[in-house]
């Protein structure tokens, strides 16, 4: 029995392209296995282990001299949750709305929107905390954690990339996720002078990057590139590279040229629907596109 839930963990994590489920499996791991060593430190006496070691070593400080001498904190602040309600919105609201981006432009853009969200909340955090007066009091104990700042870039990118993709709420129906986005991203500034004004702010500075990442992204700019080389770089220590033997022949040089099963046609008609759908959303497809986009798909 535990040997079939290993193998199915493992089938799910090894999925190609799969950093979308990756991102919410690392997420709750950290969440269950600090939940369950604080509750162990209770237990001991020995104090929470959320406020003695999470909070000091892992949440982002607002205070400058204190990030400065804990750098790692811009982005381990983003995999720290607060109670259970924290990181479930955060996790549904980054698989529906991650789900649209790995669909039309990969699992590695979703990794990439995500951590750039998270370090452009983390540094508008410190920034506004240290030149607003309203946060001069609060700014030498503030600490920010949580996902939500990648999570607003996932949402925001998704709704500039495809404004008019449509999904059905509950006792609302359908709405199109931009009103979605505009919905959260006023809200988030509404509250920025609250109790949460922290994590209101790394909303803005996440649901920013979201923006600006897909418009640059459409000026053909992949602001995320730095982002997939140190993923990469990272990946490479834990996964085996296959030796490769390269041989070459004549008969192999004719079959690799007709071994692609996209042809140049049907690549410039999927580009220009891929187009329409930033433009216009993918509702604005016509039956037509919608099949030779699933075709394609398959291939």
């Amino acid at each position: 029995m535990n040997s079939g839930f290993f193998d199915d963990f493992k089938n799910v994590w090894n999925r190609p392209d799969n950093g979308l489920i990756q991102l919410i499996i690392i997420n709750v791991i950290i969440f269950i296995g600090f939940g369950i060593i604080n509750v162990f430190s209770l237990w001991s006496r020995v104090g929470s282990f959320e406020s003695n070691f999470v909070m000091p070593y892992l949440a982002l400080p607002s205070n400058v001299e204190d990030f400065v001498i804990k750098p790692w904190t811009l982005i381990s602040y983003g995999f720290i949750h607060h109670g259970f309600l924290h990181i479930l919105f955060n996790m549904l609201f980054l698989y529906w709305f991650g789900k649209l981006i790995k669909e039309y432009l990969g699992g590695q853009r979703v990794l990439s929107i995500f951590f750039l969200g998270i370090i452009a909340g983390g540094l508008l955090y410190i920034i506004l905390y240290n030149f607003l007066p309203l946060f001069q009091d609060s700014v030498h104990e503030s600490r920010l954690l949580g996902a939500s700042a990648g999570v607003f870039a996932i949402v925001v990118g998704a709704a500039t990339f495809m404004p008019n993709y449509t999904l059905m709420l509950l006792f609302i129906g359908p709405v199109r996720i931009k009103y979605i986005a505009i919905f959260y991203v006023l809200l988030s500034f509404l509250q920025s002078a609250g109790a949460n004004a922290g994590g209101e702010i790394a909303h803005l500075g996440g649901a920013i990057m979201g923006f600006v990442y897909i418009k640059q992204l459409h000026k053909g700019n992949d602001w995320g590139t730095p982002i997939a080389a140190v993923m990469n770089w990272v990946k490479s220590f834990f996964v085996r590279q296959p030796k490769i033997k390269v041989s070459y022949s004549r008969k192999e040089k004719s079959r690799t040229k007709t071994s692609s099963n996209v042809s140049r046609g049907e690549q410039d008609e999927i580009d220009t629907i891929l187009d329409k759908i930033s433009e216009s959303g993918y509702e604005s497809l016509s039956s037509d596109e919608k099949q030779k986009l699933f075709n394609a798909s398959k291939k």
